[in-house]
C-alpha cells in the first residue's frame, strides 16, 4: 500500500503510535537519569576499575601502534554519524515501500536515544581520562560513551529491522555479530584512552534500555491494532514490512 492511499483509519494508527512511542521515550528519561546520577554517586569502586584499566590498555597502545591505528580505523567506521546515516537511509526505505509506521519506531528510537546520551553528559559532566602521550583525543563530556549508546542503538534498530528476512541460523548470527559490534566499539573507546569503562559500560546500557522500551511500545500498539503478537527478539518489531516491501518490488 502506497503512502497516498491510507485510510483515514491508518491515520488514526499512526497518531496512536507516535503516542506510544512518545510515552516511551518519556519512561526512558525518567528512568535513566536517576540511575545515571545514582551511579556517578556510588562511583567510587568503579573509579579504581577505570584507572587501571586506562592504565593498562594506555601502556599497550603505545607499544603496539599499528593495533592502536587499526582501533582508529575501527571506532570511526563505527562511529555515530555512519549509524545515523545507515538508519536514516533504511527508514526512508521502509517509508517509501509502505511501511511507514516501522520508520517511524527506526527513526524515534536512534534520535531518543542520541539526544538522551548527549543530555546525560551535560548532567554528569565527567571528565574524560588523562593520559600521559594520548593515543588519540575526544570533544565533550565523558560519561556516557556516545560511541557505545549509538552503536548499541544502530545495532539493535536494524537487527530488528533484518530478523524477519533472516532463517533461524540466520538470525542467531546476526545477534552475534551484532554483539561483536558493539562490544569491540566499546573496547575501541576504551583502548584509545578516550573513555572510562564504566563510560562504556553506561553507553551500552543506555543503548538497550532505549531499543528495548521503543519495541514494547511498538508491540503494545501492534496488539492494540489487533495484529498477530510478534518476539521482537526472534521476529523484529514488524514482520508485516518485510512482506510490503517485497510485494512493492
Amino acid at each position: 500500500m502506497r503512502n497516498e492511499d491510507r485510510s483515514p483509519s491508518d491515520i488514526r494508527a499512526d497518531r496512536g503510535l507516535g503516542v506510544r512511542l512518545g510515552v516511551a521515550s518519556v519512561a526512558i528519561v525518567l528512568a535513566m537519569i536517576p540511575f545515571t546520577l545514582l551511579l556517578v554517586v556510588a562511583k567510587m569502586p568503579l573509579n579504581r576499575l577505570d584507572a587501571q584499566v586506562a592504565e593498562n590498555l594506555h601502556a599497550y597502545a603505545l607499544d603496539h601502534p599499528v593495533m592502536t591505528n587499526a582501533l582508529i580505523v575501527w571506532t570511526d567506521l563505527f562511529g555515530p554519524w555512519p549509524w545515523r546515516i545507515a538508519v536514516a537511509v533504511y527508514a526512508g526505505w521502509l517509508f517509501y515501500r509502505g511501511a511507514p509506521r516501522v520508520a517511524l519506531w527506526a527513526v524515534t528510537t536512534l534520535t531518543v536515544g542520541g539526544l538522551l546520551g548527549l543530555a546525560l553528559k551535560v548532567i554528569v559532566a565527567r571528565s574524560r581520562p588523562h593520559l600521559p602521550d594520548p593515543v588519540a583525543l575526544a570533544p565533550g563530556d565523558s560519561f556516557p560513551s556516545g560511541h557505545a549508546v549509538n552503536v548499541t542503538l544502530g545495532v539493535g534498530v536494524i537487527m530488528l529491522l533484518v530478523l524477519p528476512s533472516l532463517p533461524r541460523w540466520g538470525r542467531r548470527v546476526a545477534w552475534a555479530v551484532g554483539a561483536f559490534v558493539v562490544l569491540s566499539v566499546g573496547y575501541t573507546r576504551i583502548a584509545l584512552g578516550v573513555h572510562w569503562v564504566s563510560d562504556v559500560v553506561a553507553g551500552i546500557v543506555l543503548g538497550v534500555v532505549v531499543v528495548a522500551a521503543t519495541a514494547v511500545a511498538f508491540e503494545t500498539w501492534r496488539r492494540e491494532q489487533g495484529r498477530r503478537p510478534v518476539k521482537p527478539m526472534t521476529e523484529g518489531v514488524e514482520p508485516e514490512s518485510v512482506k510490503v516491501t517485497h510485494e512493492q518490488n
